[in-house]
């Protein structure tokens, strides 16, 4: 079956077309110079487009402007727009083939080439910025891996793979590449943080607002809202930066060595930026939405879990706890954030959910939807997260409670499985008082509809109305008053509020809760969820075993 090709896209290829021809030779207009793309490429000459292995569709000037997505064990391939949205499907195999080369591709971004590096390397600016280091082995240019060269002795010419040794650019020639000294330097974090090196120095900020040295030694505290860095003091202005556009140290990046913190079971009150409950940052939280490319299908599968259930949760759940069965999988300790940004959940994406797909809904959130290929409406969609999916009780059961979650973005297959979380009554950052003292050995049962490229392992970020709406804001349209600050929602406003005096978080919350949702009970009362269940507690820690998914959680996924 045939879908309208690209509309959305044609006239802008079309401009793109008109407004890069040569006087005498075009792909438009019969001349004999081709298209050369920065990698091997598809090329769809009336559309003015390029699809490449990586699954990202661009315009002829190297901007993405939609995705693929393959359809197993065929040539076929579905395309969509940045929304989300389908609007394509053609056979590669009929598809016009290009040779990239990113020394003469036809759109060379711009680029800043890093200054340094801990190793000797050079910088290579195709669609995508690759940095390439004499062992041989490839990152972006935040350092991540994404693959390796493949190098022939005594020659200056290479070819780059990705990680599983599939092609990626070939014929590179080392010697005509800009080169990136050896600085030496290597940055000790405790989790995914900012970065920013200029004129005063070399820093690392933590999402907490916490600013170290590259060798993880304490210097003073960030500012997100005036974009300046400040001294022990809190005072003194060292530098400035636009937090909203620096790159982020990662764990597992070339230069980047990660070390476990020690966590402190002791009561911290002071200072307030190193107790606070969630992250600050304005770019690092992204477990919102997420849409990774994905080799699995566009098409819906067949699933007897795939046809939503209604959305409707306005009567309360009764009966006894349910009988929680551990599966033998994954374990380990960890701790709990929190956020509610609204948008499409990752597993309500046909190539994430593998035919189990998470609920998705349209309405406010309150009518559910099975048009699985609408986009979000974070990217200008018409799905969002289904109001049902609060965190609730079972009356009757007072040993346990039972949510929704955000899991690392590494354990992408993760769509549909749950996990027992037992809280020890501690919390992260140091941030234990007693609200997270009364939370322990609480058991919290979540089931995983979303992911976050910046979720660690062991996190779970729950999804709780009123709790943040981190990069992606998508809920303008639900008519809801104030959500809070954008990472730790209206608990972390409290925080701040009450000067970090825990004993007056939870009737803060309530009011706060009461106040942005006076229009929406079901809402409301997944605010709640957090100041009686949880205590008021920001950022719980647990020990976390993955298990047999409860029924009163499938009913609602």
């Amino acid at each position: 079956m045939k879908y309208p090709l690209l509309k959305s896209l044609l006239s802008l290829g079309t401009i793109i077309l008109a407004c890069s021809c040569s006087d005498d030779k075009s792909p438009s207009n019969g001349g004999n110079d081709p298209v050369v793309p920065c990698e091997d490429a598809w090329y769809l000459p009336a559309e003015g487009l390029l699809l490449y292995q990586d699954l990202r569709v661009t315009n002829l000037s190297g901007e993405q402007v939609g995705t693929i997505v393959p359809v197993p064990a065929t040539t076929i391939v579905i395309i969509k727009d940045m929304a989300g949205n389908t609007v394509s499907q053609l056979d590669l195999s009929n598809t016009t083939q290009l040779k990239g080369d990113p020394l003469k591709c036809s759109a060379n971004p711009q680029t800043n080439i890093p200054s340094s590096t801990c190793f000797n390397a050079w910088y290579l600016a195709a669609t995508k910025n690759y940095i390439i280091y004499e062992d041989l082995t490839v990152t972006d240019e935040a350092g991540i891996p994404v693959g390796s060269i493949i190098a022939t002795y005594g020659s200056t010419m290479v070819n780059m793979v990705d990680l599983l040794g599939n092609p990626l650019i070939n014929n590179i020639d080392l010697s005509k590449l800009p080169s990136i000294p050896n600085d030496g330097v290597r940055y000790s974090i405790l989790e995914a943080a900012y970065h920013v090196k200029d004129a005063t120095g070399d820093y690392v900020i933590y999402p907490n607002t916490v600013v170290t040295k590259p060798d993880g030694t304490p210097i003073g505290f960030a500012d997100f809202t005036t974009g300046t860095i400040k001294s022990t003091d809190n005072i003194t202005v060292i530098t400035t930066a636009d937090f909203y556009k620096l790159p982020v140290l990662s764990p597992g990046a070339k230069c980047v060595d990660l070390i476990v913190p020690i966590v402190s079971s002791s009561s911290v009150t002071e200072p307030p930026i190193t107790s606070s409950s969630s992250s600050v940052g304005p770019v690092i939280k992204s477990s919102s939405s997420s849409k990774a490319k994905s080799s699995s299908s566009s098409q819906p599968k067949s699933s007897s879990s795939s046809a939503p259930k209604s959305s409707s949760s306005s009567a309360p759940v009764t009966g006894k706890c349910p009988t929680i069965k551990t599966k033998g999988g994954a374990s380990g300790s960890g701790w709990a954030t929190r956020y509610w940004d609204c948008c499409k959940p990752h597993c309500s994406w046909p190539e994430h959910s593998g035919g189990n797909y998470s609920k998705q809904c349209t309405n406010k959130g309150k009518s559910a939807n099975t048009n699985w290929g609408d986009g979000s409406v974070c990217s200008g969609g018409s799905q969002m997260t289904c109001t049902s999916q609060i965190p609730f009780t079972i009356d009757g059961c007072t040993e346990m409670a039972f949510a929704f979650a955000a899991v690392p973005a590494a354990n992408g297959g993760s769509c549909g499985k749950c996990f027992q979380l037992t809280f020890t009554g501690t919390g992260h950052y140091s941030s234990t008082n007693a609200n997270t003292r009364r939370l322990k050995d609480k058991k919290l049962i979540i089931m995983a509809t979303n992911v976050g490229g910046d979720v660690q392992q062991g996190q779970f970020d729950i999804m709780i109305p009123g709790g943040g709406v981190g990069m992606f804001n998508g809920c303008s349209s639900m008519g809801w008053g104030g959500q809070g600050a954008q990472y730790g929602g209206l608990l972390s406003d409290c925080e701040t509020e009450t000067n970090y005096s825990s004993g007056k978080y939870k009737s803060c919350l309530t009011e706060k809760c009461n106040k942005s949702f006076a229009n929406d009970e079901e809402a409301k009362k997944g605010c709640l969820f957090l100041a009686t269940w949880m205590e008021a507690a920001g950022n719980p820690e647990h020990n976390y075993v993955e298990v047999e998914c409860p029924q009163v959680l499938k009913d609602k996924y």
